[in-house]
């Protein structure tokens, strides 16, 4: 018997001695490791067991061996929570700090039970040394805190066993060599423990100090083979809620399948409900239309414009088909990326590039680029086009009389009263100054004249309002029509502009055409 003791104290010894090297590898390695700390933790904690137990048995006294119970269990009780932490951190998952927190309260009881056992017997009923052994052993009654200890220890390595085996499918072959020692590292401690609860274990020892010797050399021969710890999987429904886009899952009959947490950010009024519903019908019940995007076509990329908290919001939409492994086409997938800042920040480049910051009308360069398509089109189809400049008479005379600020003013009210008068073919823009231009395609000589003149007689008859004050304003109008084919933009914008002089010439307030005038 006593041989057979000493061989269970070398294996237990051994047990933690391995338990120690993998935590201090683990120390040295920790910024290769992830998770280091957690299983520096845990395989502290089989050291301490282990360590425990091993000295427990090597014990002589019944008061020794209690003295050493109790260092086992500032160990064992919480290996159990750190293991399952370990394994739920290894799918890809996390827990909150209170659930974590959770885990380390009945250990800590646990602990404490133990350490008091003499004053409630809670833990243990009762304490003494075996009769039947040639060498002190302690044997021991179970208490009801026992009870609840062995439930727990027992639920944590279940639990950890069946997160790790629902992580099976979702993991590459290449890792499953990984999965598959870490399963068995909660197996074989698992069934240990249960024939120990049970009973059934050779006389009446505890198997799981020796056991943890068998997954304690797995952790180590894992970690050689297959860089256990230092390589990681990242499991595919980790990746699929972590990312930033939002993605739609959509089966071969178009209706949803699935979308992540970036989804539900993106859309709140998406519930789980509405899954198994074709996606037209979801949409229809959102935005009251259909989903505008034709999503059954590979690798469509388009814009689309939301309502998110009152706000504009714009995501990009990109489609791409799912595949089985025979290479059919069975679902598809809409990601949607949040473009929002792009498109507002390239929606200001335009401004500036296009439009007059003051009147937000088109500026000059914008306005000599659509003037150019204006002319060459009047050129290939042989229709008339018509130019008009004009500016505001006596600027400078505002500027000086009311300020700057009113100045402006007067330009923007210009724009505003002219806006009335032009449809959406034509091209108005603010050619410089206080000085304007309007393109009018498809228009006769007589058109640029008559809306000239509607223009001249708008603007004298609506002043601007000024702090109490009226301030009239008056301009002089040049008209220019393109006639020849060589006739360029810039020699019909210098005739029009040889016009708009004869109208000051001839008082301002005036409209005269290119060599015929309309006073």
């Amino acid at each position: 018997m006593e041989s057979h003791i000493n061989a269970y104290i070398s294996l237990v010894t051994t047990s933690a001695v391995l338990n120690v090297f993998l935590c201090v590898y683990t120390y040295f390695r920790r910024v290769e490791i992830s998770r280091a700390n957690v299983f520096m933790l845990y395989t502290a904690a089989l050291s301490v067991y282990t360590f425990g137990y091993a000295i427990e048995l090597a014990s002589n006294t019944l008061e020794q061996m209690k003295f050493w119970t109790v260092v086992e269990y500032m160990g064992m009780p919480f290996s159990a929570s750190l293991g399952l932490i370990l394994m739920i951190q290894y799918t890809g998952k996390s827990l909150s700090k209170k659930a974590t927190a959770a885990l380390f309260v009945i250990p800590t009881i646990t602990l404490f039970m133990v350490a008091t056992n003499d004053y409630h017997h809670l833990f243990y009923k009762k304490v003494w040394l075996r009769t039947d052994s040639s060498v002190p052993l302690m044997d021991i009654a179970a208490g009801q805190w026992y009870v609840v200890h062995g439930a727990f220890t027992f639920s944590c390595l279940l639990c950890a066993c069946l997160i790790l085996i629902a992580q099976w499918k979702h993991t590459k072959k290449m890792y499953r060599r990984q999965l598959l020692t870490l399963i068995t590292s909660q197996l074989i401690p698992m069934t240990g423990a249960f024939l120990y609860l049970m009973g059934l274990t050779p006389g009446g020892m505890d198997p799981v100090p020796v056991l943890m010797c068998v997954t304690s050399s797995l952790y180590i021969w894992a970690i050689l083979s297959s860089r256990l710890l230092t390589i990681v999987p990242i499991a595919k429904d980790s990746i699929f809620e972590s990312m930033r886009e939002g993605v739609i899952v959509l089966d071969g009959s178009n209706r949803l399948v699935d979308y992540n947490k970036a989804l539900r950010g993106m859309l709140p009024e998406l519930e789980t409900s509405m899954v198994g519903q074709p996606l037209n019908d979801i949409w229809l019940s959102l935005a009251g239309e259909t989903f505008p995007v034709e999503y059954g076509r590979e690798g469509l990329q388009t814009d689309l414009y939301w309502q998110l908290h009152g706000q504009t919001v714009c995501y990009q939409v990109r489609t791409s088909y799912v595949y089985n492994k025979n290479g059919e086409a069975v679902g598809s997938l809409i990601m949607l990326i949040d473009i929002t800042e792009q498109r507002f920040l390239q929606e200001q480049l335009k401004q500036l590039a296009y439009f007059d910051g003051l009147t937000k009308i088109y500026n000059r360069t914008q306005f000599l680029h659509k003037g150019r398509e204006i002319l060459n089109e009047a050129q290939l189809s042989h229709q008339p086009a018509s130019f008009i400049l004009f500016d505001i008479d006596h600027f400078k005379r505002i500027n000086d009389t009311y300020g700057h600020e009113v100045g402006d003013q007067a330009l923007v009210h210009v724009v505003s009263v002219c806006n009335r008068y032009l449809n959406s073919e034509m091209v108005f823009a603010r050619y410089g100054g206080e000085e304007f231009v309007i393109a009018l395609p498809n228009a006769a000589l007589q058109d640029g004249k008559r809306l000239a003149e509607q223009l001249r007689v708008a603007l004298l008859n609506d002043p601007l309002h000024v702090e109490g004050n009226l301030v009239t304003i008056t301009s002089s109008f040049g008209v220019a029509q393109y006639s020849s084919e060589t006739d360029s933009l810039e020699s019909l914008l210098r005739d029009a502009d040889s016009a708009l002089y004869e109208s000051k010439r001839n008082g301002r307030n005036a409209v005269f055409a290119h060599s015929v005038s309309l006073a």
